[in-house]
């Protein structure tokens, strides 16, 4: 007699949203996630199947629940925006991030870098790019058929998907986005903002200072019995 083993119901797994580990072990890796994530996010404001995330667990195959990467962000395009608990491939039309990045903090070893990169590089990755903020080093790949080959110059190099140019200053990493406008921070954006609001008031309050005087001369001008609109 043969017995066939039954498979589980893979309806009946449960996929955490949470591995139990931190976002970020420092300010500079929280800022340099939020920084990257937000601004992407501004980016794509306009294409509705643009899904940014950060820190989103991301699991490629129904019916294993162990095997799961959660990059500090990750870009997916041909996906709608909206909440995700956690990102399972099979209910997104299996289409995975194409843009990944990850920022190394003192507590990454090399070991789970390497698994990070295998697994990043087996499910279609396009672009990795990871970033050290002590060393200010910037490393890329680029999918290559079925391989992640690494980018030889990350300087001034613009990625393909995103469009966006990377740069490498004294100060550390810099973006720019497909018009040469910089990545900001959410306190950078708004200062820009109120410095715009603050030139607007300012051209308005020109512009009626010039009005005011426009209306006394013609009122002048009346008073001496000329018409100031005959010509």
């Amino acid at each position: 007699m043969v017995t066939q083993l039954q498979s589980p119901d893979k309806s009946n797994i449960i996929y955490p949203d949470d591995n139990g580990e931190p976002m970020s072990d420092n300010t500079e890796q929280f800022r340099l996630i939020v920084w990257i994530k937000e601004n992407l996010e501004l980016l794509f404001a306009n294409d509705p199947n643009v899904f940014v995330a950060g820190d989103l667990l991301w699991y490629p195959v129904e019916g294993n629940n162990k095997l799961c990467q959660a990059p500090d962000v990750m870009v997916v395009f041909g996906r709608p925006k909206g909440y995700h608990g956690s990102y399972q491939q099979w209910n997104e039309d299996n289409i995975g991030p194409q843009v990944v990045f990850e920022i190394w903090s003192p507590g990454n070893r090399p070991a789970p870098m390497i698994q990070k990169f295998k697994f990043y590089e087996r499910y279609g990755v396009e672009e990795y790019y990871l970033y050290d903020p002590q060393t200010l080093e910037l490393t890329g790949w680029q999918r290559v058929e079925e391989e992640l080959e690494a980018i030889e110059q990350m300087d001034g190099w613009t990625s393909p998907r995103l469009d966006v140019r990377f740069g490498l200053s004294e100060s550390g990493l810099e973006m720019f986005g497909p018009s040469g406008e910089p990545f900001v921070s959410f306190v950078e954006l708004a200062q820009l903002r109120q410095d715009a609001e603050t030139r607007a008031q300012q051209a308005e309050t020109l512009l009626e200072q010039e009005r005011s005087r426009s209306q006394a001369l013609e009122a002048r001008l009346r008073e001496m019995g000329i018409d100031p609109n005959q010509s």
